[in-house]
């Protein structure tokens, strides 16, 4: 039986717990737990699917227990092979530095830093000679690592695996050894991962991990996890406009869930929502704002979450468009009619309103791109000035036209 004041822990947004009644004494002792989760910076930024495991981390403090997380400086540089078919190209030192000072910045939106020891894993990676490594990889056989559903499916498949990915898992494993972890707390995509640190724990004569395992968020796109490979993350760090517009894009099938894993909302008025959602009693819309308001509040203050609130209902409900427009510099040349010809790819680009060219061809092919209402195939149009670009679901510009000599 849990205790009343662990229900919420333990039950809400958790896959599995290993081995639960074991924790369950752990946090009845009163002793006062080290719990881990690794990060690998192999990206700049942090989602929301990432957030799910910290807003576990920060239950846990504040029942006063320490967290540590672990920059994985050293495994980001091989790349966690977790649900990958195909082998993933090794990061630079630099390129993984430049991540993580990302990382840390958001870390500490979600978990309370002064309750959070921060360590890296080039600590004692940097120490690690080749003996040591041997000794490392002498624990386990090839037929335990192969065992990882993974690896044995891309062996199945016939696409390689390299000798670094295969020491992946004992690099994680070796970290709860070092700093003497009481629970290991990670996506349930990490469980062969976390138990082989429970396995060496033992090996070193430690008393072995509890092993914390919460869900994937399924991204924006309704199908697969929220990654940034796969174009289907909110990021944590995303404007109130984006995340509130990208929140309200999800599939009505996740609503429930992004509840019980991204907010704070009680579990009895999630209990409501589903029985509204299954006898369609309830537009899902209404839900899904109540969703969207309740998550960029996390990352915002109230009034930039009620303006990110304000500009959906006008830009996308009502089809009208916001009230305030960024105003952006496009260089032109006179055209027919009063018109002036432009190449909206350097500003765009330049302001960062889309990443590069490649991305903007790709969003005109999509006829994501519309010019008063329009769509656009083409990055050389004729506008007048003040002519509106609708970029993608959430980005609006106002042209203003800065005249140059020659033409387009």
């Amino acid at each position: 039986m849990i205790a009343s004041k662990f229900e919420s822990l333990l039950r809400r947004g958790v896959a599995e717990v290993t081995v639960e009644q074991e924790l369950i004494k752990l946090l009845e002792s009163g002793k006062r737990l080290r719990l881990k989760q690794g990060f690998d910076p192999s990206a700049p930024d942090i989602h929301l699917g990432h957030v799910v495991g910290l807003r576990k981390l920060r239950q846990f403090q504040e029942l006063g227990h320490r967290i540590i997380l672990i920059v994985g400086d050293w495994t980001a540089r091989i790349g966690d092979p977790s649900g990958q078919v195909a082998t993933r190209r090794m990061l630079s030192p630099q390129e993984v530095e430049a991540n993580t000072q990302t990382y840390l910045k958001q870390f500490f939106k979600v978990v309370d830093k002064g309750k959070t020891e921060v360590r890296w894993q080039s600590e004692w990676y940097d120490k690690f000679g080749l003996d040591e490594v041997i000794k490392l990889t002498s624990k386990f056989t090839i037929a335990q690592i192969m065992a990882r559903e993974d690896f044995n499916k891309r062996f199945n498949a016939g696409n390689p695996i390299s000798l670094a990915e295969m020491l992946y898992p004992l690099l994680q494993a070796y970290d709860s050894v070092v700093i003497q972890a009481d629970v290991e707390l990670g996506g349930i995509d990490q469980k062969f991962n976390c138990l082989l640190g429970r396995e060496l724990q033992q090996m070193a004569g430690q008393p072995p991990q509890q092993v914390f395992l919460v869900p994937l968020l399924i991204g924006t796109d309704g199908k697969l996890k929220m990654s940034k490979t796969f174009g289907n993350h909110i990021g944590i760090d995303e404007s109130p406009q984006e995340m509130y517009g990208k929140v309200m894009s999800i599939p009505d099938h996740l609503i429930i869930d992004y509840f019980q894993l991204a907010t704070d909302v009680p579990d009895e008025e999630i209990t409501e929502f589903k029985k509204q959602m299954d006898s369609h009693s309830v537009n899902p819309m209404i839900l899904k704002k109540r969703l969207a308001y309740e998550i960029v509040a996390q990352f915002h203050d109230v009034k930039s979450t009620e303006e990110a609130e304000k500009y959906f209902s006008t830009a996308f409900q009502q089809k009208k468009l916001p009230e305030e427009i960024p105003e952006y510099a496009f260089p032109a040349s006179h055209a027919e009619n009063a018109l002036y010809r432009i190449d909206i790819a350097p500003t765009l680009v330049k302001e960062g309103i889309v990443k590069s060219n490649s991305e903007l061809k790709r969003l005109l092919a999509q006829g994501a791109i519309e010019l008063d209402g329009n769509k656009i195939s083409n990055n050389i149009i004729d506008v007048h000035n003040g002519a509106v670009l609708k970029v993608g679901k959430h980005s609006f510009v106002r042209i203003a036209i800065e005249l140059s000599s020659g033409g387009l």
